[in-house]
């Protein structure tokens, strides 16, 4: 049994954090422990690739190392500890430090990782009553995951600044922040709550539920709430989380790129990078246009065509990033491992975003080498261009 005193198990009370709306933004959360996911027994259901660390940097460097150490992990913001539950049984042996400013939503999560066996797999994690803004002294870490919390404070250019003094010069920052566009029904039903005095307590919840009930079935707010939200907003949490937050921001493609600016960072790459390609809106002639263009204003025309896309979600360095293809020969030099986030047995039949995979014989076979011989030359094991098909599908990641 860890003592109480252990300081990976601490679970500390610290004073009031610096951020102006944290007091109202933790009472909030108080009220409405966040994400509303249930708890339960085992590991959590299938993967996340985005919170596996050696999937991010193949995502992002084009190949993992093939030996280190294990990386120190912040999850700022934890909420009721969903994301923290991922990050320890994806990177097993990893340090984890997970805060977050309510109490409500830490209690949540304490029980979640508990019943999940996370410490098992994770004996270095600390889940602790803290700001972002008030970790000076944690860093460096290797991998911070940020999800839906600096849109949330007064100021999140100090929030991104914070964070970016506790990443490591190699270390990657995966932030997820509200978007303008896609969020315009959802802005105007706030807008028209707060019009009418709801507030942000349990009766706001109630009028809140009431209002979509009450509005015509063809009114373009009730219609994108049933359409889009509802199933999501299930939870009484995660309504309250969208529709009565006290405390939020949204961004454009264009002010997202000043706000990274201010902290310094550098872009690294969307974490959904499907939904950013324009192949998936246009082809023909449209299509070859839009290939002309430079990868941001191919973002800024996606932006423009799919007014549904709601959040950013996107990975940031302390350095810029650059890639070039792997040879013929590197690739027959090199060594990979099975992406850790595939599912299914014996062979994988999701990919890393729970999508179907369609596997030859061939390609399962090299699966399974690479699996059962760690290590071997992937040019004893197949040719380069089967190789290449599997590293750009994301189900073998490459070791330097």
């Amino acid at each position: 049994m860890k003592s109480s005193r252990d300081p990976w198990f601490a679970c500390m009370v610290d004073p009031l954090p610096t951020d102006a709306a944290t007091p109202t933004v933790s009472a909030f959360y108080d009220r409405f422990p966040y994400p509303g996911d249930p708890v339960q027994e085992g590991p959590p259901p299938g993967y996340n690739w985005r919170w596996c660390h050696r999937s991010v940097l193949a995502a992002v460097h084009g190949a993992i190392p093939a030996v280190g150490p294990a990386p120190r992990i912040l999850d700022a913001g934890c909420g009721t500890g969903v994301s923290t539950d991922y990050l320890c049984h994806l990177n097993p042996g990893a340090e984890v430090l997970a805060v977050d400013i309510s109490d409500g939503a830490l209690a949540v999560a304490r029980e979640r990782l508990r019943l999940s066996g996370a410490q098992e797999l994770v004996p270095k994690l600390r889940q602790e009553r803290r700001s972002l803004l008030d970790l000076e002294g944690e860093g460096p870490f290797d991998y911070i995951n940020s999800v839906g919390v600096l849109h949330h404070l007064d100021q999140p250019e100090a929030g991104l600044g914070a964070l970016a003094g506790l990443l490591a010069v190699d270390g990657l920052l995966h932030l997820f922040l509200y978007a303008d566009s896609g969020r315009w029904e959802i802005h105007r039903t706030q807008k028209a709550l707060n019009l009418l005095g709801v507030g942000t307590g349990s009766e706001g919840l109630r009028l809140g539920r009431d209002l979509f009930q009450t509005l015509p079935e063809t009114n373009r707010l009730a219609r994108h709430h049933r359409e889009r939200w509802a199933i999501d907003c299930a939870a009484d949490a995660n309504f309250a989380d969208m529709y009565l937050h006290p405390q939020e921001i949204s961004y454009s493609l264009e002010s997202l790129f000043r706000f990274i600016a201010t902290a310094g960072l550098h872009f690294a790459g969307f974490s959904n990078p499907e939904v950013w390609d324009p192949a998936r809106l246009l082809e023909g002639e449209l299509l070859e246009r839009a290939r002309a263009l430079e990868p941001q204003q191919q973002w800024a025309l996606v932006e423009q065509l799919d007014p549904d896309i709601s959040h950013f979600e996107f990975f940031l360095s302390a350095q810029p990033v650059s890639t070039s293809p792997w040879t013929d020969a590197e690739l027959r030099q090199a060594s990979a491992i099975r992406q850790p986030c595939l599912w299914g047995e014996p062979d994988p039949v999701l990919d890393r975003n729970m999508q179907p995979i369609q596997l030859d014989a061939a390609s399962a076979a090299l699966l399974r080498a690479v699996e059962t011989q760690p290590g071997v030359p992937l040019g004893s094991l197949a040719e380069p261009a089967l190789v290449r098909d599997l590293v750009d599908r994301h189900l073998l990641l490459l070791q330097r």
